[in-house]
C-alpha cells in the first residue's frame, strides 16, 4: 500500500506492508529511533508519538492508519538544537535513569500537559498511567512534569510544534 505521512514536518510518500507498525515504519524506513520499542504490546508506552496532535503507542497503530496524518516524534521536538521546554525539564530535573522510557514519557507529557497545564502530583501520575519507568524514577519525572508545565504556562501553552510547511524528503523514505 502506498502512503503518504508528514512527521517531523516532513512529508514521506511510501509503499508499506499492511501489516507494518507505525514504530517499525519510524525506526527502520526513517531512522526516528528515539521512537523506541519497549515491548511491543502496547503496555509499556515507550513508542509513545503523536499522531495527528494526539499521543499514540506507535506499536498499537499501523502504518497505513497514519496515511495522510501527522507524526510527531520526540526527535521532532527540538527546534535550531534548543530542546523543548519538556525536553529540558526532564533535564533539569534528571527524569531519566536508564533513558529508555524518556522519550514515551516526553510524549505523553504533552498530551497531558495540553489538557491539564497544571496538574497536581496526582494528575501527573494519572496522566503517564500507561508509560512504565523499569527504573522507578518517578519521582523525579513527575518533578520534570510539573516543572515542563510550569515553564509552558509562563511562555504560553504547551503546544507541540507544527511545520511552517511539510518538505518532501526523496533521500530517506521519499517515494520508493
Amino acid at each position: 500500500m502506498r502512503i503518504t505521512v508528514t512527521v517531523d514536518g516532513t512529508a514521506y510518500t511510501d509503499e508499506v506492508e499492511p501489516r507494518l507498525l507505525l514504530v517499525h515504519y519510524l525506526r527502520d524506513r526513517l531512522g526516528k529511533v528515539g521512537t523506541v520499542i519497549g515491548c511491543d504490546t502496547g503496555n509499556c508506552g515507550a513508542c509513545t508519538v503523536h499522531l495527528n496532535g494526539h499521543s499514540v503507542k506507535s506499536c498499537s497503530v499501523l502504518a497505513v492508519q497514519a496515511d495522510g496524518g501527522d507524526v510527531l516524534t520526540v526527535e521532532g521536538l527540538s527546534r535550531d538544537g534548543t530542546l523543548h521546554p519538556v525536553q529540558q525539564a526532564f533535564r533539569d530535573n534528571h527524569a531519566l535513569q536508564c533513558g529508555y522510557c524518556t522519550p514515551g514519557m516526553i510524549m505523553q507529557t504533552l498530551d497531558l500537559l495540553a489538557e491539564e497545564p497544571d496538574p497536581d502530583e496526582r494528575a501527573v501520575r494519572l496522566g503517564l498511567e500507561g508509560n512504565l519507568c523499569r527504573c522507578t524514577g518517578y519521582q523525579n519525572i513527575v518533578s520534570a512534569v510539573q516543572d515542563a508545565a510550569q515553564r509552558l504556562r509562563g511562555g504560553g501553552t504547551a503546544e507541540t510544534p507544527t511545520a511552517d510547511a511539510p518538505k518532501t524528503d526523496t533521500a530517506q523514505g521519499g517515494v520508493r
